[in-house]
Order: C-alpha cells, then structure tokens, then sequence
C-alpha cells in the first residue's frame, strides 16, 4: 500500500529515526538529495535499507544534469539540458540522437543503485527564470518538444517511467520559488499557447507531472500544486492526463501561501496530487505523517506504474550498469561530445543544491 508521502532521510545510512519514519503507512516515497550520497556502492547500501524497510517503496532523485544532479562522485556526469538545446540549433540530428543517450544514460545509473525514478526531464522553456535557466532544453517549444520526447525515450528504453516539470511552466517568470512567492498574471490562453505547450505535445511520453509553486492569477488564486483547476479541472479532464501527479517540495518558499505544513499537505492531496513531498524539515514531515492518516489513500495504480525493475547489484556501478544493452554506448556518446577531465572535475560539486 502506498501512502501519499515521500520524505528525506538525515545521511548515507539510516538513522533509528529514520526507520521508525519510514515504517508508518503514510510513507509511499523517499527522495535522496546530495548529503544522502558518497560512492555509488554507498547508495545501493542505502537503498537497499530503505527497501528493506519498506520494500514497496518509491526512491526518487533529482538528476537532471548539468548544475541540478545529486549522484556526481563515480558517476557519469551529464550536460545541464540546456547544451542539447545549444546543439540543437546548429546539428539538430545529433542533439536529438545525444539527447536519447543521455535519457538512457541517466536512467541506467539512476536504477543501477537502487533509486526508481530521477524526477525529469524539465518542460519549462528557457525564458526569464531564475531558477529554471538551462535546466530547460531551449527557449523555442518546437526544440523542448522533439528533445524532451527523445530523453523520455531513453529513459524508458533504460526501463525507467518519467516525470514532467513544473506543470504548466516555471520558465516565464523570473522569482526563484525555493525562497520567493512567485505569481504570473499572464491569462490562460497566454500560458496554454507557450508553456503549456510542451506538456501537451509530450503527454504520450509522460507517466508523471509534478506541478509548479506558481500562481496563475487570471486562472486560480492558489499556486498550481494546490490548485482543483490546474490539477483536475485543466491537467486531467481537458488534457486527459491519467498519470501520477507530485506536489513539489512543500517546504518551498512559495508553498508556505497554503500555511502551515498540515495545511499545505492537505492542500496538496485535496487538489489532486497522488504524493506530497516534505523535505528537509524532519518535524514537519511528522506533522505532515500525522495529517495524511486522516487523509484517503492515493491510486494506487498509478504510484505502482513509478515503480522500477531494478537490476541485480553486481559490485560495482560499472558491473551492474553493464547489464543495460545500451549503457557503454551511450556514456561514451555523452563524455565524448560534452566532457573533458577539467568538466568532469566541475560536475564533483554542485553549488546550488536546489531542493528540486
């Protein structure tokens, strides 16, 4: 039974209090972020904790590439999505063709150690945004559309499902909303034109969506993840969107408008999401355990459809990744058009560290 939460854990192995949080029934994901990650053997170890615990539960991680990728030390680095769009512009075969590879990429290594879903790709375009920038694939949707849908397609040859973001779109407005309120005046009509644009050509592709912190004042006065209209009304009914929906992190700046964290999860379910993410505030994701025991049980359906089939650990990122057909073929893609040693040393930190 998945319960409609997914939280954090404090390090790279479990905490007593960690594992009393991840027995109680409201628990249906964990996501990892970097302090959760030394080696790839360490994060297999992990993960096989927390399946241990829990052993139908959902890991996710946030591994985009480029600045947004917490799996960095003895894995293989990727480009921030933004230079596929760069590519795009001059050699469009080729970025579609890398673009494929690195969707395979990600996802093999992804699942190699234990983690079900990377939340990705980015469906904002590349316009004002502080926060989105080249995590998008490029500014034009055409470019976003025929990129995106070829990452997702090497996601799910890799066999893993794929979560679009920030539903309907982040990349119009400028504020950051990890710590800012962020609201767009635009009307519907503005929005469904441009960056609604790319979650509509790509819903074929799309197992999930994970809603913005934004409010489109001319549609709702509430942020998008908590919002009847953008979830049920726009994502389900007129798009016909039948996949998973994830809040996004309800600790965010811009999530606190709902109120406290009870209010927020509520908010959040009550809209529609299937899963609410609380993260990096261990009090609050108590509070939010206690709130969803009131709360009706997510489908279960379409949380099981996130679930992966993991490989067999083989000793080694390497050994075990060897197990996907085409994992070799696409490193080597990957590290050859966009990697050099002094580029690989870049990608062993990741200075922002943005929650999503």
């Amino acid at each position: 039974m998945y319960g409609p939460l997914m939280i954090d854990v404090a390090g790279t192995e479990l905490t007593a209090e960690d594992r009393g949080v991840l027995s109680c029934e409201q628990v249906g994901g964990v996501i990892l972020f970097a302090r959760n990650v030394e080696t790839p053997e360490q994060v297999r170890r992990l993960c096989n904790e927390i399946h241990q615990q829990q052993p139908d539960i959902i890991i996710g991680v946030d591994q985009e590439g480029g600045r947004v990728a917490r799996l960095r030390k003895g894995f293989t680095p990727l480009p921030a999505m933004g230079k596929l769009g760069d590519l795009f512009d001059s050699d469009p075969c080729g970025a579609l063709s890398l673009a494929y590879d690195c969707g395979y990429l990600m996802a093999a290594e992804v699942m190699a150690v234990g983690i079900d879903i990377s939340f990705a790709p980015v469906l904002d375009i590349n316009g004002v945004s502080q926060v989105i920038g080249d995590r998008s694939f490029h500014a034009r949707t055409e470019a976003i559309v025929a990129l995106s849908s070829q990452f997702m397609r090497g996601m799910k040859a890799a066999g893993m499902a794929t979560t679009g973001k920030h539903f309907p779109g982040h990349g119009s407005i400028a504020p950051d909303s990890h710590v800012a309120d962020v609201i767009d005046h635009r009307s519907f009509e503005q929005i469904k034109a441009v960056d609604l644009q790319p979650f509509i050509q790509c819903q074929p592709w799309l197992d999930a969506l994970m809603p913005a912190h934004v409010i489109f004042s001319q549609v709702d006065d509430k942020p998008a993840g908590f919002s009847k209209i953008w979830l049920q009304d726009i994502a389900r009914e007129q798009l016909g969107f039948n996949g998973v929906l994830f809040s996004d992190d309800l600790s965010m700046k811009a999530a606190h408008v709902a109120g406290d964290v009870s209010a927020r999860v509520t908010a959040a379910l009550e809209a529609g999401c299937d899963m609410a993410l609380v993260c990096n505030d261990r009090e609050a994701a108590l509070q939010a355990i206690q709130t969803a025991a009131q709360l009706p049980k997510p489908n279960q359906t379409r949380l099981e459809a996130m679930r992966s089939q993991l490989p067999t650990w083989q000793g080694s990122l390497e050994a075990t990744c060897a197990q996907f057909d085409y994992w070799t073929v696409a490193k080597q893609n990957i590290t050859q058009a966009f990697f050099n040693e002094s580029l690989v040393a870049a990608q062993a930190t990741d200075p922002t560290d943005y929650k999503r």
